[in-house]
């Protein structure tokens, strides 16, 4: 279990790295007068999985994932975003025997990076916050019914990790902003209760998605 903890804080390290070395390296800040705001909507196929830890063998198990988004620009290159999202995450064993799926409202805030003007080339790098739905099961063969993995119920509802997003945006003069974005998950929090006693050490969500966007500019220089 500690190996699986210590390879969770450097990846804390890793990220908060990631997250402010580009700004204090640019050769010199540009602030927007005024800012640009946007505001809009994504929407894509989420897949995850709970990687355990003693491991059971999984397949990706794929979902909606989309919501609402606020994006505000104050420096050349660097600005914030924050989104509400629904998010249907989960995991299928191996051969499709039983699924089981979670529905979560997400919250991230995000630090928004980006290289280009009409064309521009994004990443999104934050921490997020989930909140459960419902659980339920989508198969079950009853071949395993004692299988930990398949009685226990969430630990918490609250889950958190960080997240990072690389993709791509194109202004367009009467369409507004398009926006395709590759985006990955990995989860800080155990979905399972993970004390001495309990069978599984470690429970915590990986996931990526691939979203298609669309905002509109509210405020700011149009391009």
């Amino acid at each position: 279990m500690m190996r699986f903890q210590d390879n969770k804080i450097l990846l804390v390290i890793l990220f908060l790295l990631a997250m402010f070395f580009p700004k204090n390296v640019a050769s010199q800040t540009v602030l927007l007068d005024p800012a640009e705001v946007y505001i809009g909507t994504s929407h894509g196929v989420n897949g995850s999985i709970l990687l355990l830890y003693p491991r059971v063998q999984q397949g990706y198990q794929f979902g909606y994932n989309g919501g609402l988004a606020i994006r505000y620009i104050t420096e050349k290159h660097f600005g914030l975003q924050v989104e509400v999202n629904y998010s249907q995450r989960g995991f299928t064993e191996k051969g499709g025997v039983y699924s089981r799926q979670f529905n979560y409202v997400e919250l991230p805030f995000l630090t928004h990076y980006y290289l280009g003007d009409t064309h521009r080339f994004i990443i999104n790098l934050g921490p997020k916050l989930s909140y459960l739905l419902e659980d339920k099961v989508l198969k079950d063969d009853n071949s395993n019914p004692s299988a930990d993995q398949r009685v226990l119920l969430a630990d918490k509802k609250l889950d958190y990790g960080i997240t990072a997003g690389l993709g791509y945006n194109l202004h367009t003069k009467k369409l507004g902003v398009l926006q395709w974005e590759l985006r990955a998950y990995y989860g800080l929090s155990d979905f399972f209760p993970n004390s001495k006693t309990d069978f599984f050490s470690t429970s915590n969500f990986m996931n990526a998605s691939v979203n298609l966007g669309w905002f509109f500019q509210l405020t700011g220089r149009k391009k």
